[in-house]
């Protein structure tokens, strides 16, 4: 594995899927507008990271590390973060599409998921205590024995949860998702 280590620069418009990001560790760096679609980034280390308006989606995270990253605006289909490297493991997502990925088994503590749609995706044996899911599309999303404790989902719609199946001491719920945790009794609510 390379050793190499760049820091403060920007990419910009780049596409790694004609030539691979190289191997390195990437401190303070900015992405913008770059392709990643279906690359491989195992074993690559992100510290202090921005990916703005880029491509993720399918892109291999074998022993990725994502340290205080910040994806803004990105396209993130069917990503596998429970393959990264877990250790500092810490993010937030603005204004995503991260439909289809999985979160399975992963500590998200206090992650912030802000205007992000997250169809399809699986949190099933995650810790979201404190995380926020501010304005977000949680459509067909599971939550599957997932520590939802202190976590605040009062803006977020679409989404099914279980309280008697997932761990929701001191989640906070806005009356209009009171349907998504009634979800599994098929009764109507109206207003």
């Amino acid at each position: 594995m390379s050793n190499n280590y760049i820091a403060d620069q920007t990419f910009n418009r780049e596409d790694f899927t004609v030539k691979a990001l190289p191997i390195a560790e990437y401190e303070n760096c900015k992405f913008i507008n770059c392709n990643f679609s279906n690359s491989d980034l195992s074993g690559v280390k992100f510290l202090d990271c921005e990916f703005i308006l880029c491509n993720l989606s399918l892109a291999s995270l074998t022993k990725t590390s994502f340290n205080d990253i910040v994806f803004s605006d990105c396209k993130m289909l069917g990503l596998r973060f429970e393959n990264c490297n877990d250790f500092g493991l810490a993010f937030s997502f603005n204004n995503c599409k991260l439909d289809h990925s999985s979160f399975y088994k992963i500590k998200l503590k206090k992650t912030n998921f802000k205007n992000t749609q997250m169809h399809e995706v699986d949190f099933s044996e995650s810790d979201l205590t404190n995380v926020t899911f501010d304005n977000c599309d949680l459509l067909s999303a599971t939550f599957d024995t997932t520590t939802l404790e202190k976590a605040d989902i009062r803006t977020a719609y679409n989404f099914s949860i279980d309280p008697d199946n997932n761990r929701t001491k001191k989640a906070r719920f806005s009356k209009s998702g009171l349907a998504g945790l009634l979800h599994k009794y098929d009764i109507q609510i109206s207003e």
